[in-house]
């Protein structure tokens, strides 16, 4: 299988080979651009996956290349790399397109995981799950990671996301806990078929009116869940 390949946009020397040294030990191809502009010539020359996208660059910052990126019409995955906090330029990289936000200082872990998550997410969207659903009377944005349910609107998870377009696509369906595990979580840690529990019952209070009675997402007893839209 041909390995997938990363973008990571870095003016901070140190973070970009480390970065760059992590991803290779998973197997990834990694490209290094150290500004804005070397950003914006390697995503039109190289084939890539995913990007990796510090906001704060030379010569262009990250949202100007995100911008570009999508205006262009490219739906490839972005994970903004930022040491600002503020919940407005979280809303602001979103609004632009990106799909995940990473704020330094960050585990490496944990980015390794969210990079492995969007790379899922991106071979789920060509098993046409649309990046918009409508869940009874909720609307889920899978890329900006938002559920709105009536006038409420909260973040989703990563895992919350992926198990959602697993839902769809079985829509109708039972969809096992251990089926969960293996697409959802995969072989990154060891959970149980509680921690599947865990998180339906944290997506059934953003998506369910009255959470304790369930209208769309749906028990099947002794085997998982299931979808009814």
């Amino acid at each position: 299988m041909k390995p997938r390949r990363i973008l990571v946009v870095e003016d901070e020397e140190s973070l970009a080979v480390g970065l760059e040294y992590a991803l290779a030990r998973e197997g990834f191809e990694v490209v290094v651009a150290r500004d804005g502009t070397a950003a914006m010539e390697a995503l039109k020359r190289e084939a890539l996956d995913l990007v990796l996208l510090d906001v704060m660059l030379p010569r262009k910052s990250g949202f100007e290349v995100l911008m570009s990126l999508r205006r262009a019409g490219r739906e490839l995955p972005v994970i903004l790399l930022t040491a600002k906090n503020q919940e407005i330029d979280k809303v602001h990289g979103f609004d632009l397109g990106a799909d995940d936000y990473v704020t330094k200082p960050f585990s490496l872990v944990e980015l390794l995981a969210r990079v492995k998550a969007r790379l899922r997410s991106r071979a789920d969207s060509n098993m046409d799950c649309p990046a918009m659903l409508e869940i009874g009377p909720a609307r889920i944005d899978l890329r900006a990671l938002r559920a709105t349910l009536d006038d409420r609107v909260v973040e989703l998870s990563l895992r919350e996301a992926d198990m959602l377009r697993l839902l769809w696509r079985e829509r109708g369906r039972p969809v096992s806990r251990e089926r969960f595990l293996e697409e959802v979580w995969g072989h990154e840690s060891s959970p149980t078929t509680r921690t599947v529990d865990q998180h339906m019952l944290k997506l059934r209070q953003k998506v369910e009116r009255d959470p304790a009675a369930p209208r769309h997402l749906l028990t099947a007893f002794g085997v998982g869940y299931r979808l009814e839209s």
